[in-house]
C-alpha cells in the first residue's frame, strides 16, 4: 500500500472554501479521498466541490459541498449529518476554521471579542470531535487533525486570545489521542507561522510587509497554503500512523531563530 494512498477514506474539512483549508481538501481528493467541503458561503463552497468533482471524479462525485457556520452547534451536527449522509461515514476530521476579531493588549480585549475567538477556535472543534469520535470508536479507526498556530506557542501582544485559542487547541488534540488511542485514533495539530492567506493579508499585502514579516524566519519566505496541505494529508494517511498528540510546526523556522 501506498503511504500516503487515501482512497476509501471520507474526509471533512472546516473552513475548506480558500487558504489553507481549501488546499488541505484538494489535497486530500487528490490523495483519493472523498471529501466535504465547507464554510460559511454555500457559493464558494459549491466552486471548490465542483473543481475537485471534474478533476478527481472521473463521473462520480468525491466532493459534497456542504456549508456550515461552525459557531452553531444544530449547523455542526447537520454538516456531520450531511456527510454519513452522502459518503457514509467519516474517516478524517480536519478542523481549520477559525477566527481572530482582535488585535490589541490581551488585557484590553471585549467580552464579546474574547467568546467568539474561544468559541470558534476551541468550542466548536470540541463539538465537532464529539459528534464524529463515536463512529470512529466504533469502527477502531479514525484521524483527527486540528490546525493550531504557532501563536499557541509564543506570547504576543497584540493576538493574545487567538494564542491562547490555539494552545488550548493542542490540548484538545492531546486529550482526544490519550482517551482514544485505544480505539486506533489519532489526534493531532498542526500549528503554521504566517501564511499567505486572507485570514492574514494584513501581514504580507505589500512587498515590504511581507519582507519585513519574513525577515526573522530562516527559509526568508513566508507560507503558502500547500505548505500545510501536505502535512494534512501525511496525518491522515498510513504514513503517520504512529504520531498522535502532537503538535507539527510548519512555520519557516521561525520559532526556533
Amino acid at each position: 500500500m501506498h503511504l500516503f494512498d487515501l482512497s476509501g477514506k471520507v474526509a471533512l474539512v472546516t473552513g475548506s472554501s480558500k487558504g489553507i483549508g481549501e488546499a488541505i481538501v484538494r489535497r486530500l481528493a487528490e490523495h483519493g479521498a472523498r471529501v466535504v467541503v465547507s464554510s460559511r458561503k454555500a457559493e464558494a463552497c459549491e466552486k471548490v466541490a465542483a473543481d475537485l468533482n471534474g478533476k478527481y471524479g472521473g463521473g462520480k462525485q468525491i466532493a459534497l459541498s456542504a456549508p456550515c457556520n461552525i459557531n452553531d452547534k444544530a449547523q455542526l451536527q447537520a454538516l456531520v449529518e450531511a456527510a454519513r449522509g452522502k459518503f457514509g461515514k467519516i474517516d478524517v476530521l480536519v478542523c481549520n476554521a477559525a477566527l481572530n476579531p482582535y488585535f490589541g493588549p490581551g488585557m484590553a480585549i471585549p467580552d464579546e471579542a474574547f467568546d467568539k475567538i474561544m468559541g470558534a477556535n476551541v468550542r466548536s472543534n470540541h463539538w465537532l470531535c464529539q459528534m464524529v469520535l463515536p463512529e470512529m470508536a466504533q469502527r477502531k479507526d479514525g484521524v483527527i487533525v486540528i490546525v493550531s498556530s504557532i501563536a499557541g506557542l509564543k506570547g504576543t501582544p497584540m493576538i493574545g486570545a487567538y494564542g491562547i485559542s490555539k494552545a488550548a487547541d493542542m490540548q484538545l488534540a492531546r486529550n482526544i489521542a490519550v482517551e482514544y488511542g485505544v480505539h486506533n485514533i489519532r489526534a493531532n495539530c498542526i500549528a503554521p507561522g504566517l501564511v499567505k492567506t486572507d485570514f492574514a493579508r494584513a501581514l504580507w499585502d505589500t512587498p515590504e510587509a511581507e519582507k519585513r514579516s519574513s525577515f526573522g524566519n530562516p527559509l526568508r519566505r513566508l507560507g503558502v497554503p500547500d505548505d500545510i496541505a501536505g502535512a494534512a494529508v501525511f496525518l491522515a494517511s498510513r504514513a503517520g500512523a504512529w504520531i498522535t498528540g502532537q503538535t507539527i510546526v510548519i512555520d519557516g523556522g521561525a520559532t526556533i531563530a
